[in-house]
């Protein structure tokens, strides 16, 4: 049922796409794949967001959420993304992205607080909504998809992503890292460990500009450990799906692009672009089961690891 009314979601997504004609027309970032392009274009469902929308994680910050505003239509049950935001940053500064993934059909939610590498927030957040979706008072009452929930974060948040799907006892059944920095740039807690993780399903994303922070091979200053997203590729253990891929022109700050760099913070190469298509087909595939995106990371054939002038070391393991 939820891949059926998926599709017609997809139907109605082709629609808007046409009509909007080609992706990213004069954007410093053009999607070379039908599957991105179609993924990189807002999705056919209006969003509403709020700021301070349910309180408290563990440290006390309150949650902030983007979700369909016509929650439930067609009866319709939305998956759930926890985001983790990086170090000292706020949600609403990833704005564009997270509103982009409410348009397809997720709801979105946040922590506030700005300290998430140990992912118990960031799971805290998943429980919330979990609760709600069994509350009759609320809103996401009857109206989520609780078996359907993906973690995704940037920088700091990405450990955070990572650490709430290992300790989630499977409530979390995928995790998006986006630039996830070396284990040499956290500690204790905040320190993701991708060899803990036993099942479901990852993809790696960070940008070729940002060297220091989350490089994609071991620095020859710091060759052991996990200090690199190659490295957490490799580490990560069957029977997880796993898939990893690097941004050309992206430096550590793009996903605050909203969607250019002008109020990103520094380091920023050309904005979110390029964080919108592939990451957004990767949870339509994971969370919605929606075998049209998947086929995007089908080893040796999909979309995702062409030769590809945007990404550099697609790779991929076995597929869901």
């Amino acid at each position: 049922m939820r891949r059926a009314l998926f599709r017609i979601l997809v139907m109605l997504s082709a629609l808007t796409l046409a009509a909007a004609g080609t992706a990213h027309a004069g954007e410093p970032y053009r999607p070379t794949g039908a599957i991105e392009a179609e993924f990189s274009q807002r999705g056919p469902w209006a969003v509403t967001a709020q700021t301070h929308f349910g309180c408290c994680d563990t440290t006390g910050a309150a949650y902030d959420i983007w979700y369909p505003t016509d929650l439930g239509a067609h009866g319709v049950r939305h998956p759930i993304v926890t985001w983790g935001i990086g170090t000292n940053s706020e949600p609403h500064r990833y704005a564009y992205l997270l509103e982009h993934l409410a348009s397809w059909g997720f709801v979105v939610i946040a922590t506030e607080n700005r300290n998430t590498g140990s992912g118990v927030d960031i799971a805290g957040a998943a429980r919330y909504l979990v609760d709600a979706a069994a509350d009759p008072a609320s809103p996401f009452h009857d109206r989520l998809d609780t078996g359907a929930i993906g973690a995704m974060g940037h920088s700091q948040g990405g450990s955070g992503a990572l650490n709430a799907m290992a300790d989630s006892e499977g409530l979390i059944d995928t995790a998006v890292p986006i630039e996830l920095p070396a284990q040499a740039f956290c500690s204790g807690a905040s320190c993701a460990d991708t060899a803990r993780l036993r099942s479901g399903s990852v993809l790696f994303v960070n940008g070729a500009d940002d060297a220091l922070i989350s490089p994609s091979n071991q620095p020859p200053w710091q060759p052991q450990g996990l200090q690199s997203n190659r490295a957490y590729y490799d580490a990560t253990p069957p029977p997880v799906t796993k898939a990893w891929g690097t941004l050309v022109r992206a430096n550590h700050n793009d996903p605050q692009g909203a969607p250019d760099c002008a109020h990103a913070s520094a380091p920023c190469s050309t904005g979110v672009y390029g964080y919108l298509g592939y990451p957004t087909a990767w949870l339509v595939a994971q969370l919605w089961g929606c075998d049209h995106a998947r086929r995007a990371f089908e080893p040796g054939s999909g979309e995702f690891y062409r030769p590809n002038p945007n990404w550099a070391n697609q790779i991929g393991a076995t597929a869901r």
